[in-house]
Formats: structure tokens, sequence, C-alpha cells
């Protein structure tokens, strides 16, 4: 996480291998997603499981300004 706030571009976090994830996960998320977005850059989380995704839409982490979520290719 420390790296993604050093970062100078954009962020972009692979989550397509991640099978389990909990609130923490998500906070830690959104904090990155909040300091990125004040230095005018974004967060892309990707290819995240059906699960990973549904809790991301339950916590809201999906609606965050500076949060885009792709999803798994077709």
């Amino acid at each position: 996480m420390s790296r993604s706030l050093a970062s100078t571009v954009d962020v972009r976090v692979d989550l397509s291998e991640l099978v389990f994830a909990d609130a923490s996960l998500m906070v830690d998320l959104a904090m990155v997603a909040r300091r990125l977005r004040k230095a005018g850059r974004r967060l892309y989380l990707q290819d995240a499981q059906p699960q990973i995704r549904r809790l991301i839409e339950i916590v809201g982490l999906d609606r965050l300004a500076g949060v885009t979520i792709a999803p798994l290719p077709a």
C-alpha cells in the first residue's frame, strides 16, 4: 500500500487471485483511493472475483470518487 501512495501515476490493483477479503482491506483501499484522489490520481480495481466485487459494492467502495472498477474479461 505504501508504494501505491508514492506513485506518480494512477494505481492499478489486480484482484483476480483474491478469493477472500474483509472490511479491513476495503478500508485500506478506500484510504489509498482518497489519498490518490487528493494527488490527482485514480485507483483502478481490476478483475475482482464475484464475491470480492459484491463486498466492494456492499461497502460502497465502487461509489467513491477516484475509484474505477474494471470487470473480469468475458
